[in-house]
């Protein structure tokens, strides 16, 4: 039986439930936050982010955040979460956390850059509520 890697349909759907399971608070602000799924980074981000490879990145925010007075500009693309495919498959076949948990985890992250948070931030705020639940 041949078995298929998961597509971008099938990581969108999560993303999509991911977000779905969100607390009102941040739902209330990604109304207007498009959500894309694709292979990998393109070569402006790739330039951007001085990636060395393409599966350096698991996904990306891409806009203004949350309160940014820069946010309403006339003309400015609506803010933008991407989720890299093949770097996130990557990934999981190398790690320890189910599918689910891994795009999960990555949409709460650039979320949270939606709200103007560092990764630092984010970070501790990962650490304050991780249930343990990866060590089995």
């Amino acid at each position: 039986m041949a078995h298929h890697a998961p597509s971008l349909a099938d990581l969108e759907r999560l993303a999509q439930a991911a977000a779905e399971r969100l607390p009102d608070l941040f739902r209330q602000h990604l109304h207007n936050v498009i959500l894309r799924i694709e292979d990998f980074p393109d070569a402006d981000v790739m330039q951007a982010m001085e990636l060395e490879s393409p599966y350096d990145i698991l996904g990306l925010y891409w806009g203004h955040h949350v309160g940014d007075p820069g946010a309403a500009m006339t003309g400015a693309l609506p803010p933008t979460i991407f989720l890299y495919r093949r770097p996130l498959l990557d990934e999981w076949a190398h790690g320890e956390d189910s599918l689910e948990h891994l795009v999960t985890h990555v949409l709460v992250h650039e979320v949270g850059h939606h709200f103007g948070l560092s990764d630092d931030d984010i970070d501790a705020i990962e650490a304050s509520i991780d249930d343990g639940s990866d060590e089995g």
